[in-house]
C-alpha cells in the first residue's frame, strides 16, 4: 500500500547554496520521521550547485525527497504551485530553501493542528544573520486566534502548516505574476477561510536566514515592484473582506509595513519620476482603503507620510523625511490637551490635511521628546555660603507649556527607559522635588521653548540628573537634558567649614549630571585605624 504522509513540505529552490544543504539537513532530520515525512523540491533553473544538491538528497533519500527541474520562472510562485500539484501529505509546510526548522517543528505542528481542528498552525519563527521578523505574534500559545484581532497580519508569510484538504477545496495557489509578496494572497485567503488558526510560540519552529550577501528576493525589489505586489495583494484581500473594521486591521499592517517602507529614508534619493509614480500608488490605495479609524490606529510618523503622498505632497514629504533622518523628529505643538508634530504640511491651507492627522494618538513620543531637549547654557552663581546652578534648556514643545519644568533625579533612568532617550512614566508616579526657581520663554521661531532654572546646590554626596518634565497629551515624560558638547562651568569648592566640591558634568551618554562630594573625608579603614591607636594609648597610660 501506498503510504500518505503526514505533511508534504514544499521548497522552492533558487541558487540558494549552501544554504540549501543546511536546509534540507533540518527536513531529513525532523522527528517526525522520514515515514511521515514527504518533501517535493522544485529546482527553478539554479545555476549554481543547488540542482545537483537536491538529486544528492533524493537518491539518499528516496520515497521521501522528490525533486523536479524546470526552467527559471522568476519567483518562488511558480515552483511552489509546481510542488502543490504533487503534495500527497495531510497536511502542505512551505519553508524557504535558504533557511532551517527546529528538530521537532513538524512533529509539534502536525500534533497541534490534529488536537484542536485545525486548518492552519503557526510556529514561531525567528531571524538569523540580522534578519528581522516580526515576533508580536509569538508570545504564548493560542490555539485560536483570528486574523483580525491579533498580530497575524504583520506574519503572512507562508511559512505555515496549511491543511491540505483546504488547500485543495478552495484551489488556493499563488499568483506566478508577483516577483514580491506572492505568499501574501494565499496566507490571507487561507487564513479567511480556515475554521481554527493556532499558534505555537513555545519552541522556534523556523530559522529565517538573511544570506550574507542579501541577495533574498524581498531585498533585491525595487520601489515600483514592490508597489505593484502591494497593490494587487490588497485588491486580492479587499475581494475577500469587505470594507469595516476586519478589512482595517488586516490592511494596517500594508500601510504600516509595505507602504510606509516606500516612504522612507531612501526615498529622497529617487528619481523624481519614481518619487510621483510611488506617491501616486500609495494615494490611489489610500484613497480607496485608508480609512479615519485606519488612519488614527496608526503612528503620527507613518500616517503624515502616506497623508502627504496621497496629498502629491513630494517636496514636503522629501522634507519631512530628510529633516528627520537629519536633526531627529520635529517639535510638538500642545493645544487643549493634545499634541501635534510639526511636521512639513501642519496646518498647511494649500494641502489641506486636518490636524488629526499630525496628531499624537495614543502613542508614547520620548524619542521625539529627547531628540530636541538639549542644554542652552550652564554657569555658577555664588552668593556668600550659597551656591546656585543656572541652566537653560531648549525643550520640542511650544503652546500650553505651563506645566514643564526642570528637576533632579537622584537615580539613573532605567535601561528600558534609556534607548529611546526618556520615558512616559506611569500614573501616579511621584516626581522629584522641584530644583528650584524656573521660568519659560517661547523661542524666536516659536517652535520650542526654553525652560531657565535656577537650583540651589546642597552640601551633600550626590549625583543627580538634570531633567526636563514635560506634560504631553494626558502623559507625563521625563527627559534627560543632553549637554550637546557646551563647555559647562568649571567645578567649585564652596563652604569654608566642611568644603564641599561640586561639578557639573556629562556622563557617558552626553546627558548633564551633577555631583557633590565633601572635598576631603577620611577612607572607611582610617576611623578604624584611629580608634585602635587611641585604644592603646589609653592602655599604656593607665598602666
Amino acid at each position: 500500500m501506498t503510504r500518505t504522509p503526514d505533511v508534504t513540505v514544499v521548497v522552492a529552490v533558487y541558487n540558494t547554496m549552501p544554504y540549501l544543504t543546511e536546509c534540507l539537513n533540518s527536513l531529513v532530520g525532523q522527528s517526525i520521521g522520514l515515514d511521515r515525512l514527504e518533501v517535493v523540491a522544485v529546482d527553478d533553473g539554479s545555476t549554481d550547485d543547488s540542482g545537483a544538491e537536491l538529486d544528492r538528497f533524493a537518491e539518499r533519500y528516496p520515497g521521501t525527497v522528490k525533486v523536479i527541474h524546470q526552467e527559471n520562472s522568476g519567483g518562488p510562485a511558480a515552483p511552489s504551485n509546481r510542488a502543490l500539484e504533487l503534495a500527497t501529505g495531510r497536511y502542505v509546510y512551505f519553508i524557504g530553501s535558504d533557511d532551517y526548522l527546529g528538530d521537532q517543528a513538524l512533529e509539534r505542528l502536525v500534533a497541534c493542528a490534529d488536537a484542536h481542528g485545525s486548518d492552519v498552525v503557526v510556529g514561531k519563527m525567528v531571524g538569523t544573520n540580522g534578519r528581522y521578523v516580526h515576533q508580536a505574534l509569538y508570545k504564548k500559545d493560542d490555539p485560536d486566534v483570528s486574523l483580525y484581532d491579533s498580530a497575524l497580519p504583520f506574519t503572512l508569510a507562508n511559512t505555515k502548516l496549511f491543511r491540505r484538504e483546504l488547500v485543495e477545496k478552495h484551489k488556493l495557489r499563488f499568483p506566478e505574476d508577483l516577483p514580491v509578496g506572492s505568499d501574501q494572497p494565499f496566507t490571507i485567503e487561507a487564513c479567511v477561510r480556515a475554521r481554527r488558526i493556532s499558534v505555537l510560540a513555545d519552541y522556534t519552529f523556523y530559522y529565517a536566514v538573511k544570506r550574507g550577501d542579501a541577495s533574498n528576493i524581498t531585498y533585491r525589489a525595487n520601489h515600483l515592484a514592490r508597489l505593484r505586489c502591494t497593490t494587487e495583494i490588497m485588491k486580492h484581500a479587499a475581494g475577500l473582506v469587505g470594507a469595516g473594521p476586519q478589512r482595517d486591521a488586516l490592511f494596517k499592517r500594508h500601510f504600516t509595513w509595505e507602504l510606509a517602507k516606500l516612504v522612507q529614508d531612501d526615498f529622497p534619493a529617487l528619481d523624481p519620476q519614481t518619487q510621483r509614480e510611488v506617491c501616486a500608488g500609495i494615494a490611489g490605495l489610500a484613497d480607496e482603503y485608508f480609512t479615519d479609524a485606519l488612519r488614527d490606529a496608526m503612528d503620527v510618523k507613518r500616517r503624515v507620510r502616506i497623508a502627504l503622498a496621497q496629498r502629491g505632497a513630494v517636496a514636503e514629504l522629501i522634507r519631512a523625511i530628510s529633516d528627520e533622518a537629519a536633526h531627529g523628529a520635529p517639535p510638538l505643538l500642545l493645544e487643549g490637551g493634545r499634541a501635534y508634530v510639526r511636521y512639513p504640511g501642519f496646518r498647511d491651507p494649500a494641502l489641506g490635511l486636518p490636524d488629526r492627522v499630525f496628531e499624537v494618538i495614543g502613542e508614547s513620543v520620548p524619542k521625539q521628546l529627547a531628540d530636541g531637549t538639549g542644554l542652552l547654557s550652564a554657569a555658577w552663581e555664588q552668593s556668600g555660603q550659597e551656591l546656585t546652578l543656572v541652566v537653560a534648556v531648549r525643550v520640542p514643545v511650544s503652546g500650553d507649556t505651563d506645566g514643564a519644568v526642570i528637576r533632579l533625579a537622584p537615580k539613573a533612568m532605567p535601561k528600558s527607559a534609556d534607548k529611546p532617550g526618556g520615558r512616559r512614566l506611569p500614573v501616579g508616579t511621584e516626581l522629584p522635588a522641584p530644583a528650584g526657581e524656573s521660568s519659560r520663554t517661547v523661542t524666536p521661531d516659536g517652535l520650542a521653548t526654553v525652560l531657565t532654572a535656577r537650583i540651589p546646590v546642597r552640601p551633600e554626596r550626590a549625583r543627580l540628573g538634570v531633567r526636563a518634565y514635560l506634560d504631553v497629551a494626558g502623559s507625563t515624560y521625563e527627559v534627560p537634558v543632553k549637554t550637546l558638547g557646551l563647555p559647562l562651568p568649571l567645578a567649585r569648592r564652596w563652604r569654608e567649614k566642611a568644603p564641599y566640591r561640586v561639578s557639573a558634568n556629562a556622563n557617558t551618554k552626553g546627558r548633564l549630571v551633577i555631583t557633590t562630594a565633601p572635598l576631603w573625608e577620611p577612607s572607611p579603614g582610617v576611623g578604624r585605624r584611629l580608634r585602635r591607636t587611641l585604644s592603646r594609648v589609653k592602655r599604656k597610660v593607665t598602666r
